[in-house]
């Protein structure tokens, strides 16, 4: 592999239902390291893909009355859809159902089966569906899935096996003479004493079931989960169909998992590697989970976040960026609504957005929107460059080490540094002054130029505003074409016009940091009668609405409760105009404590039915019926 290559991969999910945000953020992760390396020069491959055998698909399929080829067809859309939202620039996507990679297994089987490290026999133990795993009696917890706790049944059946007890000693010896082939050291610590605890002989077929790649010298079997799904690593970069591909890229620089399948990575992995005489990859790294309320997410528990829903509401780089900055890179991390609207208001909008913002304001006041030819430079405009400078030296280092969350904290330092160098140089101030013309020259200058410092240090992570400032600065060329390791001060071109624009993160006012009505939630909870009967749900007429103004959601309605008349503030306004509302019934749930929203007070709440693709309809008792009657 020639040094300037860099072959970064996710893994590869499995379709038996749609991706929740905890996916999103392993890619979105491998997407920003990806970038990185493109950005210093590298000839990046990224693969990403699906993973489409096995019993469990082929269970549910029959389920739905399908084939399984139709049911992951159908599912993998909704993948790549995922992916092409959150701006995925991966360079191929691998599906195991693919002809190119069936023969890339039954290739490494059969070349593996001939060095005598493949063998047939019998196996017998508990088997849990939803993990693909097989499990001894012993690692059993009360009967069930050590992994997930669901019921697991006693298989016994043929099956090939592959020599994994033969290559532990080799891959101990590997692991010590390599620290960072697994990282982080946690994980690695893991992986030495699960392998030092003995390495059974691993069940790579199967044959009672039958969606999966054919052992080719046994058609009665099928290829077993991971021998088939790991090889996708292989077959992403040309094993069979373009050798030269996979010279120049193998072996991979990073395989990026999630911690709870580090261990098939590696550890079957390399083993399978060294019986091929293949070379291992040079980096495992296992991150840690993004858990909801300190929990894993999960469908079974109902937690889990669907990130179509936080994109359309909040934007694509809002949510990049909440991931891969809340989040230290390794260790698990927690999602909350708090967390998510304090990382937009605080770092998007007050520091980010109103340094872009601001700067644009002044040039147009001071310059008429022109970035003006820089003044000498002073002791204060030299430490900011200074601190740019070491900026970028800092990000490079920490994204070597796939640091990502320290990475953009040191980039949102330096915003922080330019925000106090403009409280500091004030500009207005020297705008004032006829003789300050130079340094309000210079000050004008050095922020254009930290913004497109900016704009190349915050591209592999939130790339879509880096393009955005980037035009915004009024640059035509490329923001990819400039490499961040040739980037230097003062190439910002004087006599550009800046192109100003609206707010790049709008701040999430009161009435939007609910969350959305398909967030997660806990499991239902169940009431009692007497809890039910303290809601006070009564019939309002609506006699009046009007939209509350600077607020695109919110309606302003008087309505008319039989006994008085109160005002209600509802986020009603992107589905109704307030015309339509005036006259209908509304079903209001009247004993709520009033609050200000917007400075409007509301005095109770409309019950609205929400749909799964957001349309919202308030719910409206059609008969005539009189205000105030009470709904039960």
């Amino acid at each position: 592999m020639g040094k300037n290559t860099f072959y970064i991969t996710t893994p590869i999910y499995y379709p038996s239902d749609k991706l929740h945000i905890g996916h999103a953020y392993t890619t979105v992760a491998a997407d920003a390291i990806a970038r990185y390396h493109r950005l210093c020069g590298k000839d990046v491959f990224f693969l990403t893909g699906s993973d489409e055998h096995g019993q469990k698909i082929e269970r549910i399929a029959k389920e739905r009355g399908k084939t399984p080829k139709e049911y992951v067809d159908e599912i993998v859309k909704g993948f790549q859809h995922l992916w092409q939202k959150l701006d995925i620039a991966y360079d191929d996507f691998i599906r195991t159902t693919e002809e190119r990679h069936c023969r890339v297994v039954q290739e490494l089987f059969r070349k593996i089966y001939e060095k005598g490290d493949i063998y047939k026999g019998e196996y017998k133990g508990w088997y849990c569906t939803p993990c693909e795993t097989f499990f001894p009696e012993s690692r059993l917890v009360d009967g069930n899935c050590p992994d997930c706790g669901r019921p697991v049944e006693l298989l016994q059946e043929e099956s090939y096996f592959f020599r994994m007890s033969k290559y532990a000693d080799r891959l101990l010896e590997y692991i010590e003479a390599n620290p960072d082939f697994i990282q982080p050291t946690s994980r690695r610590n893991e992986m030495i004493q699960f392998i030092k605890s003995g390495l059974e002989d691993l069940c790579v077929s199967r044959t009672s079931f039958s969606w999966g790649i054919p052992v080719p010298i046994d058609e009665g079997h099928v290829i077993y989960v991971w021998f088939d799904a790991l090889t996708n690593y292989l077959t992403g970069i040309g094993y069979l169909d373009d050798p030269a591909m996979f010279q120049k890229y193998w072996p991979a620089d990073v395989h990026l998992v999630g911690k709870e399948i580090v261990r098939f990575h590696s550890v079957i992995w390399p083993i399978i590697l060294m019986a091929a005489g293949l070379e291992l990859p040079k980096k495992v790294y296992g991150h840690g989970w993004l858990l909801f309320d300190s929990d894993k997410m999960s469908k079974s528990k109902g937690n889990v976040v669907d990130p179509l829903v936080l994109i359309d509401r909040f934007g694509v780089d809002a949510i990049r960026y909440f991931l891969l900055r809340e989040i230290s890179f390794g260790s698990d991390g927690n999602f909350s609504w708090e967390a998510l609207v304090g990382r937009i208001n605080a770092d998007l909008a007050n520091d980010l957005g109103n340094l872009v913002h601001r700067s644009s304001a002044m040039m147009k006041k001071y310059y008429k929107g022109i970035v003006p030819e820089p003044g000498p430079e002073r002791p204060i405009d030299a430490a900011l460059r200074e601190e740019a400078a070491n900026t970028k030296a800092k990000l490079v280092s920490l994204m070597e080490e796939l640091d990502l969350s320290t990475a953009l904290a040191t980039i949102w330092r330096f915003i922080g540094a330019v925000n106090k160098y403009i409280d500091e140089a004030a500009p207005w101030a020297l705008a004032k002054d006829e003789s300050k013309g130079d340094e309000l020259a210079r000050v004008m200058y050095n922020l254009a130029e930290s913004i497109r410092w900016i704009a190349l240090f915050v591209y592999p992570f939130i790339p879509s505003t880096a393009k955005e400032i980037w035009n915004r600065l009024g640059l035509d060329d490329e923001l990819t074409a400039h490499l961040l390791g040739e980037v230097r001060w003062g190439e910002m071109p004087s006599g550009t016009a800046i192109r100003p624009g609206s707010p790049l993160f709008p701040r999430i006012e009161d009435e939007d940091k609910e969350p959305p009505a398909k967030a997660p939630a806990k499991s239902t909870v169940e009431i009692d009668i007497e809890e039910f009967a303290r809601l006070d749900i009564r019939l309002a007429r609506v006699i009046a609405a009007e939209r509350v103004a600077g607020a695109d959601k919110l309606l302003k309605l008087k309505v008319d409760l039989g006994s008085e008349e109160r005002q209600i503030v509802a986020g009603l306004a992107q589905h109704y105009k307030p015309e339509e509302l005036v006259g209908k019934n509304v079903a209001l749930l009247a004993n709520l404590k009033p609050t200000k929203i917007r400075g409007e007070l509301s005095q109770g709440m409309v019950l609205a039915a929400v749909a799964d693709d957001g349309r919202v309809r308030a719910l409206t008792v059609d008969e005539e019926l009189p205000a105030g009657s009470k709904i039960r």
